[in-house]
């Protein structure tokens, strides 16, 4: 994806939202634009977006991960299966 193709003045989005609106489902790539020659907002079609906020909590979920795993709050699978198994019990 080519960026420098994707950068729009605000003045062309406020001439052609319907068509950037009706355009952006199939081009599934986003548009920044700018306002006084400087990049202000980036628009992107929903699908890309909420695909992007997926990414980005799985990416924090391996993040906290990785910083339990070096504070050494870590537990072996064979303790995790005991201590599940022990809460099924009847007691």
């Amino acid at each position: 994806m080519k960026l420098s193709s994707q950068i729009k003045p605000i003045s062309y989005l406020k001439a052609h939202a319907a068509e950037i609106v009706r355009n952006m489902g199939e081009m599934r790539e986003p548009l920044i634009i700018t306002q006084n020659g400087e990049a202000k907002v980036v628009i992107q079609d929903i699908e890309s977006y909420e695909q992007t906020r997926e990414t980005m909590a799985l990416l924090k979920i391996l993040a906290m991960g990785n910083r339990q795993i070096e504070e050494g709050k870590i537990e072996s699978a064979i303790d995790v299966v005991k201590r599940l198994r022990g809460h099924g019990k009847t007691r």
